[in-house]
C-alpha cells in the first residue's frame, strides 16, 4: 500500500500496521476506567460520600503531566524490542502487576494506600499511552491517519468500556477481588499483541542529547502555521464531554438509581457496541470531510447528546432511556474521537512523536482530570439535570475557537493532503 493511497476499510483489515494500531490501543484503554468509571463504582458501591469521590479523581492527574518524561522516551532504547516496543512491553509488565495488587486493597480501611497504587498504575499507563500514540506517529503514513485514528479510538474505547463492563459486571456477582483479577489477565495478554507489532519503517532520528529531546520538539511544534490557536482549540474542545462524564458511574448509581449490574449491561456494554460503531463512522467521514467539517459537526452533536442525561435524571430509572442516552452519547463522542486524533497525529513529527504527542494530547485531558472536583461540588448545588445543561453550555468555549480557526484547519488538511500524494 503505498503512501499515496487512500485505503478503504476493506483494505484496511489486511494491513499490519492498522492491526498493531489498533491491538496496542486496545492495550492502552484497558487501564483507563480502572481510575475512572470502574474506580468511582467500587467508591460508590461501599458508602463514600460524593465529595470524597471526588476528591479521588484526581489520582488520574499523572494523565495530564506525562509530557515531563516523554522526552526521555523519546532519548533512550530499552535493551529489547526497538525504541517503541521495548518500552510498552515493560510498562505492560507493571501494569499486570498493579492492577491486580489494586484488587486486593481494602477501599474502606486502606483509601490510602489504594490512592497511592492507583497513581502508580496511572503514571504506569500514561507511560504506556505515551509509546503507543508515538509508535503510532511512526508507523502510519499521511494517508492512513484517518482510519489510523479510527483503530486507535476503537481500540482505545473499546477496552475502556471492556474494562469497565466485565470489571463492574463480575464485581457484582463475585466482588472486586476478582473482577481486578480479569483485567489483569487482560493487561497480561495485551503483551503479546506487542511482541508481534511491525517495526516501524521510518522510526525517525533520536535527539542526540536529554535537552535536545525537551527543547526541540516544543520549537518544532510552536513552528507551524497557527499552533498557538490550535492549542486553545485542543484545550477546550473536549471540555463539555469531560464535565458531563466525570461522575457518570456516580450519577447512575446514587443519581437514578441502577445496580451494577443494570449499569454494566444496559449502560457499559452498549457503550462499547455504539463506540464501535461511531469510531469506524468517525474515521470514515473525516477521510472524507478533512479537519474542520469533521470536528465542527461532532463537536456540536458531543453537547446535544449531554442533554440526554438531564432527561434521564427527570425522568428517573428508566432502562430504555439509558440504552439511549449512552448509545448516542457514546457514539457521537466515538466519532469525534476519531476526528480529534486524526487531527493530533497530524501535529506531530516522527522525530519527536513521544514528547509531542505526549504535550497534545495531555493538553486535551487536563479538563476531565479537574472536572471531577467541580462535578462534585456543582451537582449538590444545582441537581443532577441541572448540571448536564450545565455540561451542553460549556462545549461553546470550543465551539467558537473551532469556528474562528477555520482558514488555519483547512490550511492544515491541505498540507496533509500535499504530503500524502508526495
Amino acid at each position: 500500500m503505498t503512501a499515496s493511497a487512500k485505503p478503504s476499510l476493506l483494505q484496511a483489515l489486511g494491513d499490519k500496521r492498522l492491526l498493531a494500531v489498533l491491538l496496542t490501543s486496545f492495550a492502552s484503554g484497558l487501564p483507563f476506567n480502572l481510575s475512572n468509571f470502574s474506580l468511582q463504582a467500587w467508591l460508590a458501591s461501599v458508602g463514600l460520600d460524593i465529595k470524597t469521590i471526588g476528591i479521588f479523581t484526581l489520582v488520574a492527574l499523572p494523565y495530564s503531566f506525562k509530557w515531563l518524561w516523554a522526552p526521555f522516551l523519546d532519548r533512550y532504547l530499552p535493551p529489547f524490542l526497538g525504541r517503541r516496543r521495548g518500552w510498552i512491553l515493560i510498562f505492560q509488565a507493571g501494569l499486570t502487576v498493579c492492577i491486580a495488587v489494586m484488587g486486593m486493597i481494602s477501599p474502606t480501611e486502606e483509601l490510602r494506600v489504594l490512592g497511592v497504587v492507583t497513581v502508580l498504575m496511572v503514571f504506569l499507563s500514561a507511560s504506556q499511552d505515551i509509546v503507543i500514540d508515538a509508535y503510532r506517529v511512526d508507523s502510519i503514513p499521511p494517508s492512513e491517519r484517518g482510519l489510523a485514528a479510527a483503530a486507535a479510538a476503537f481500540g482505545y474505547r473499546t477496552a475502556a468500556m471492556l474494562g469497565g463492563t466485565v470489571l463492574v459486571y463480575i464485581a457484582g456477582d463475585l466482588g472486586w477481588r476478582l473482577a481486578f483479577m480479569g483485567v489483569a489477565c487482560l493487561m497480561a495478554a495485551t503483551m503479546l499483541a506487542t511482541l508481534r507489532a511491525p517495526e516501524p519503517e521510518s522510526p525517525g532520528e533520536r535527539p542526540a542529547t536529554l535537552t535536545a529531546a525537551v527543547v526541540q520538539p516544543l520549537r518544532a511544534l510552536m513552528a507551524q502555521p497557527g499552533m498557538k490557536g490550535f492549542l486553545v482549540l485542543i484545550l477546550l474542545y473536549k471540555v463539555g464531554d469531560a464535565l458531563a462524564l466525570s461522575l457518570y458511574s456516580t450519577f447512575m448509581i446514587r443519581g437514578v438509581g441502577f445496580s451494577l449490574q443494570e449499569l454494566s449491561i444496559a449502560g457499559k456494554l452498549n457503550m462499547t457496541i455504539s463506540t464501535m460503531i461511531g469510531v469506524a463512522l468517525g474515521g470514515w467521514i473525516y477521510l472524507r470531510w478533512g479537519t474542520f467539517r469533521s470536528l465542527l459537526v461532532f463537536g456540536i452533536g458531543q453537547a446535544l447528546t449531554n442533554l440526554l442525561y438531564a432527561w434521564l435524571a427527570i425522568a428517573g430509572k428508566k432502562i430504555w432511556l439509558l440504552v439511549l442516552a449512552t448509545c448516542l452519547d457514546t457514539m457521537v463522542g466515538g466519532m469525534g474521537q476519531a476526528a480529534f486524533v486524526a487531527f493530533l497525529v497530524s501535529l506531530c513529527s516522527i522525530n519527536f512523536s513521544a514528547t509531542q504527542y505526549a504535550l497534545l494530547s495531555a493538553l486535551a485531558i487536563l479538563p476531565s482530570k479537574i472536572t471531577g472536583v467541580i462535578a462534585g461540588f456543582l451537582v449538590p448545588v444545582v441537581g443532577w439535570a441541572n448540571f448536564f445543561v450545565i455540561t451542553c453550555m460549556s462545549a461553546l468555549p470550543g465551539l467558537i475557537a473551532l469556528v474562528l480557526l477555520r482558514r488555519q484547519l483547512i490550511e492544515l488538511s491541505d498540507r496533509e493532503a500535499a504530503k500524502a500524494a508526495a
